[in-house]
C-alpha cells in the first residue's frame, strides 16, 4: 500500500488533502452566534418597517399635537444615556464571563439591569404623561405609529432585563459552563443591537420629529 493509502486507513487528518488537516464542523459557540444573528436581523427588518410607517405618518396629526410639542428631549437624552451605559457595563459584564469571574459577572450584570430598569422606568413616565394630555396612541396616525415603534423597543427591553436575571441565576446556579456561555454570547448581541436601535429612534423619532 502507498502512503496514501495508509493514512486514509487510520484515519489520517492529513490524509489526501495536500498536507492540510481537514477541517470539522464549527463549534456550537459559532453555529449558535451566527443563527442568533440571523434571528436578530429579522428583527432589524420589522424595525425598519417601524421606521419607514412613522416617516410617512410624520405629519399626519389629524390636528393634534407635533412631536415638537410633545416631546421632552432632556427626558430622552437621559432614556439614552441609561441604556448606552448599560450597554458598555454588559461589556464589562462579558469580560469578567470570559475570564469566570463570577463576582464581577454578577455586578456587570446587575448594574445593567438597573440602568434597564431606569431607562423603562423613564420611557413609562413619558407615555402616560402622554396619554394623559390626550395625545395617545388613538389620537392621530403620527401618535399611533409613535407609540408603536418606540413602545416595541421598550418591549424588547423588558424581555431582555428578564432574560438578564434569568442568566444571572443561571450563571450562579451551574457557573460558566459551555452551554450557558453560548447563552450569555446571544444575550449580550441582543442588548447590544437594542442600543444600536435605541440610538435611531433618538435620531429620527426625537430629533427630526421635534424639528417637524
Amino acid at each position: 500500500m502507498t502512503d496514501a493509502t495508509l493514512a486514509y486507513g487510520r484515519g489520517d487528518p492529513y490524509q489526501l488533502h495536500g498536507g492540510r488537516p481537514h477541517e470539522g464542523p464549527a463549534s456550537k459557540r459559532i453555529v449558535t452566534g451566527y443563527g442568533f444573528w440571523i434571528f436578530l436581523l429579522s428583527d432589524i427588518v420589522l424595525f425598519s418597517c417601524f421606521f419607514a410607517a412613522y416617516a410617512v405618518l410624520l405629519g399626519q396629526t389629524a390636528g393634534g399635537p407635533r412631536g415638537s410639542e410633545i416631546f421632552d428631549l432632556r427626558s430622552v437624552a437621559a432614556e439614552t444615556a441609561l441604556l448606552l451605559i448599560s450597554s458598555f457595563v454588559c461589556g464589562l459584564a462579558m469580560i469578567a464571563a470570559d475570564v469566570r469571574n463570577q463576582r464581577w459577572f454578577q455586578i456587570g450584570m446587575a448594574v445593567t439591569g438597573l440602568l434597564g430598569l431606569g431607562f423603562l422606568a423613564l420611557e413609562y413616565r413619558e407615555f402616560a404623561g402622554l396619554v394623559g394630555r390626550d395625545a395617545g396612541p388613538t389620537r392621530s396616525a403620527f401618535l399611533s405609529a409613535f407609540f408603536t415603534l418606540v413602545g416595541c423597543h421598550g418591549a424588547h427591553v423588558s424581555v431582555g432585563v428578564l432574560w438578564l436575571l434569568t442568566m444571572m441565576a443561571q450563571v450562579f446556579a451551574k457557573g460558566f459552563r459551555a452551554d450557558i456561555m453560548r447563552r450569555l454570547l446571544c444575550f449580550a448581541l441582543f442588548w447590544h443591537v437594542l442600543d444600536i436601535i435605541w440610538v435611531a429612534i433618538f435620531s429620527v423619532v426625537y430629533l427630526i420629529g421635534s424639528a417637524a
